[in-house]
């Protein structure tokens, strides 16, 4: 009947029916899982940290420079008895004197330098091929050194004995002045006193096998190219060595801050005489000291304890030749 009817509400659509559903079998369920922990910042790919981990792993991977000057010096194949002297003076009296040289390696122009010029002339004298190099190459062959865009491959240091040096000054007319070093081992000690002797007309250096450095690049730079005037004698027992040139007649004289005796005050300078030094510090030791014909003290104020080998024998040297110049005017 009419008004009797009741209002049916609202009517779903097909197929919108809600209830249980067919399932995904499964293909979703690793998309449930979790992921763990949250890696680190370093690891996160796109983080800053990361990317600066990478770069830090590919500097460490890059060749060190330590390792980068090797392989260049392994490139030119310097044996290891060879020796590699640089800086224009040294590299210059070296070619004056005739040192044979290998190689000469030149990262400037010899044309506004007369001594490189003279290097390079005396290179075609030998036959020995001159090298353009760049200064990174001459730093790798010269191991760092101050090689101002210069440097000679040379054989290894040819060494006299000290019965020789005793020869050569006595065939040239001179009385014999001769320098022992008792363990210097500072190349550059050594290479200060070499140019020491020469300015002060020394026939040449004496040095023992054990304990005492060599002629080495080092000596040759710091020389100055004296290391090419000034012969060095390397024997294997320096005492010995003294008392064979004390029988030849030549009067050894120690230096050595604790004696009571004093340099410009040296008797018998004007004759033959070896001229000792010892290591700062440590001094001579006990038997060359005692082999010692005298010993005597360079005057220096209290407040240094010491001088170093190297000016201890530059004065001694300059006292030496003081004293022999003062004979001869008086011999006039």
């Amino acid at each position: 009947m009419p008004g009797n009817e009741r209002y049916p509400g609202a009517k779903r659509r097909p197929g919108t029916k809600k209830g249980p559903t067919k399932g995904s079998g499964g293909n979703r369920r690793q998309g449930l899982e979790g992921r763990g922990p949250t890696p680190k910042a370093e690891d996160r790919v796109g983080h800053p940290r990361a990317r600066a981990k990478a770069l830090a792993e590919a500097r460490a991977a890059r060749p060190t420079r330590a390792k980068q000057l090797e392989k260049i010096r392994r490139r030119f194949e310097v044996p290891e008895d060879h020796e590699i002297i640089c800086g224009r003076n040294a590299v210059a009296e070296a070619a004056r004197a005739g040192v044979p040289m290998s190689r000469v390696f030149m990262a400037s122009s010899s044309a506004t330098d007369d001594r490189l010029a003279a290097v390079v002339r005396r290179a075609a004298l030998l036959g020995a091929p001159v090298l353009e190099t760049t200064k990174l190459d001459l730093e790798a062959l010269t191991g760092g050194a101050v090689h101002q865009g210069v440097a000679v491959e040379i054989p290894a240091y040819e060494y006299v004995t000290a019965r020789d040096l005793l020869e050569r000054a006595r065939a040239a007319g001179r009385t014999p002045l001769l320098v022992a070093l008792d363990q210097i081992t500072d190349p550059h000690n050594l290479g200060a006193v070499l140019r020491s002797a020469g300015a002060f007309g020394a026939d040449g250096v004496v040095i023992g096998e054990r304990r005492s450095v060599g002629v080495n690049a080092t000596v040759w730079k710091v020389s100055a190219g004296a290391a090419a005037r000034v012969p060095v004698a390397r024997e294997t027992n320096l005492v010995r060595a003294l008392t064979a040139l004390k029988k030849e007649g030549c009067f050894v004289v120690g230096l050595d801050g604790r004696s009571e005796g004093v340099v410009d005050d040296l008797a018998l300078a004007d004759g033959p005489l070896v001229l000792v030094a010892g290591a700062e510090g440590a001094g001579l030791s006990r038997l060359v000291r005692q082999t010692c014909d005298t010993v005597v003290a360079i005057p220096i104020s209290r407040t240094v304890e010491s001088l170093n080998a190297a000016v201890a024998m530059g004065i001694g040297l300059y006292e030496v030749d003081r004293l022999r110049r003062r004979a001869r005017s008086g011999r006039d």
